[in-house]
């Protein structure tokens, strides 16, 4: 009880660091291109990481753990960052946060899948629910919305899926800020190339608030979290600790409002509101 109880506490801290992810994209996204906004912050989560490895003497990972620490880059370290970068040029950070909701779901699926756990047929009742409310607001027709934006944000969450769960089950043997950390290393090579090729043309021209956003998605987003949240994942269980995750659209709505002064309709709230009152049911049987 006291274990799962950490996790989830873990899972919450995570989801708070997470849900300023979305908002700090969209004003950083505004001076600096999406694929640099990708490789930046990998690269400087990177550094962090392998300092902190050096420093703690952690041994290298086993053979056998390559194919999951690349799932895992493909999923949190590239593909959420950029296939999120690049939706938030069709759409706001407010509509974006809303299929956070659909999160859950996904990593659900990917635990059983790459996890190995079961749980009941109500869960699953629950956490469809919750994934049909904010599937119907994504495509209920918002002004707010694009269709290359709302199929970019779905990509962007199977990639998540997949990138959690692999990171989950590994760090239940690794541990959950080394899981993050090789698999950052992982990606530093191929990010920092990558990096260079879109290197803004005027560093003069980027404004203060771009740099923030740049470094909140780079220490907190790409690293912080992600400490916090595979540990909760691997201490309290991936299905059910993934369903913290809808409280994500809340913080971020509320973000969104105050601090990038974006509209918020009673679409996205009725919406967020729905998927949250689900998570109660999909935790009771998970």
């Amino acid at each position: 009880m006291k274990r799962t109880t950490e996790g989830w506490g873990s899972g919450l801290l995570a989801v708070i660091i997470f849900s300023g992810s979305l908002p700090a994209t969209r004003v950083a996204v505004a001076d600096f291109s999406p694929i640099f906004l990708t490789c930046a912050r990998a690269v400087i989560a990177a550094l962090l990481g392998g300092i902190f490895l050096g420093a703690f003497r952690q041994p290298r990972p086993q053979r056998c753990d390559s194919v999951p620490l690349i799932l895992v880059a493909v999923g949190g370290v590239v593909g959420f960052p950029l296939l999120t970068a690049l939706a938030l040029q069709h759409i706001t950070a407010a509509y974006s946060i809303v299929f956070i909701g659909l999160l859950p779901l996904a990593t659900a699926i990917f635990g059983v899948l790459r996890g190995g756990e079961r749980p009941k047929p109500a869960f699953w009742l629950f956490s469809i629910i919750g994934a049909t409310a904010v599937a119907g607001f994504a495509f209920y027709g918002s002004q707010a919305g694009n269709f290359t934006g709302d199929l970019l944000m779905v990509a962007a969450i199977l990639v998540c899926g997949l990138g959690y769960a692999e990171g989950a089950t590994l760090s239940r043997r690794l541990g959950g800020w080394q899981v993050i950390s090789w698999s950052l290393l992982l990606s530093l090579p191929l990010m920092a190339l990558i990096g260079l090729a879109y290197l803004p043309t005027s560093w003069g021209n980027i404004h203060v608030s771009s740099w923030i956003g740049l470094g909140y998605v780079s220490i907190f987003s790409m690293l912080i979290g992600f400490i916090f949240w595979y540990r909760g994942l691997a201490m309290g269980g991936i299905a059910s600790v993934g369903q913290l995750q809808l409280l994500q659209p809340f913080f971020g709505l509320l973000l969104a409002a105050f601090l990038l002064h974006e509209p918020i309709a009673w679409t996205m709230l009725a919406s967020t509101f729905s998927v949250v009152l689900c998570v109660a049911g999909a935790k009771h049987f998970s």
